[in-house]
């Protein structure tokens, strides 16, 4: 009995030591693919949908008393929806952290100018309000467009599940392809924290619309293009395509 003992206590022992360190040679699984978030600030998306009768009232009232709201913080950009969306309105954020966010919202709620010259007329111009938090992709930053005037597409794209460990370098690449002379002025790539997850915006410029309906067709024969779309496309379960002409008051227009 006692060296059944001693047998079954030597394996269960065997179970319990510690295995060797694989050999240094041996690939290692890697978590993540490209580089990683860095930067604290982040952008809030808002969508406003308009009462369609109260559509030039609102952009006129917002024209007049802006200026009530960017005293509080930095608006990027200000965008009415053209094509994609009609009655709309989108707007661009930024925030260095999510305390100075809570701080804005609390000064504004207390502001009376604020809310007695602006807030109190519009709010009964629209018929609903969404917003997202987005951060910037690692490998982007911010840009302005070559000059002013033009237009914007907005494109928001719902990837499947996994995030950039699985879709980041196709979709980088995809990008990078139509950010390119001869095509658009990639603004700003954009992902997700609050709001629909796994969602990817990207923001472009053009000249005008015919100049992006003509760069969308070149982009459909170019093998360079169509070869890094291809490979991306894989990664993607839906796409969403906003056309916006800026605001005048819009920082970048």
């Amino acid at each position: 009995m006692l060296k059944f003992r001693s047998s079954a206590l030597r394996s269960a022992a065997a179970h319990l030591t510690p295995a060797a360190p694989a050999p240094a040679s041996q690939p290692r699984v890697r978590l993540s693919s490209g580089p990683q978030q860095q930067q604290t600030a982040f952008y809030e998306f808002r969508t406003y949908n308009i009462h369609p009768h109260l559509n030039g009232a609102f952009l006129q009232l917002t024209n007049e008393k802006i200026h009530l709201r960017t005293a509080h913080s930095q608006l990027i950009g200000y965008w009415s929806v053209e094509y994609g969306g009609l009655n709309k309105v989108f707007h661009i954020w930024k925030y260095d952290s999510y305390s100075q966010r809570a701080g804005v919202r609390s000064a504004l709620s207390q502001d009376p100018s604020w809310l007695s010259d602006y807030i109190s007329k519009a709010i009964p111009m629209l018929s609903s309000q969404e917003n997202e938090v987005t951060y910037l992709l690692p490998w982007t930053h911010l840009q302005k467009p070559p000059q002013d005037g033009g237009v914007y597409e907005l494109v928001s794209f719902m990837m499947r599940p996994g995030g950039p460990a699985v879709w980041g370098d196709a979709f980088q690449a995809s990008i990078n392809s139509h950010d390119a002379p001869g095509y658009g002025k990639l603004i700003g790539a954009f992902h997700n924290e609050f709001g629909p997850m796994n969602r990817v915006h990207v923001l472009w410029w053009f000249e005008s619309a015919d100049q992006r309906a003509e760069i969308r067709h070149k982009a459909h024969t170019d093998p360079r293009v169509v070869a890094a779309v291809r490979s991306s496309v894989m990664h993607l379960d839906s796409q969403e395509n906003k056309l916006m002409f800026p605001l005048p008051f819009s920082p970048l227009k």
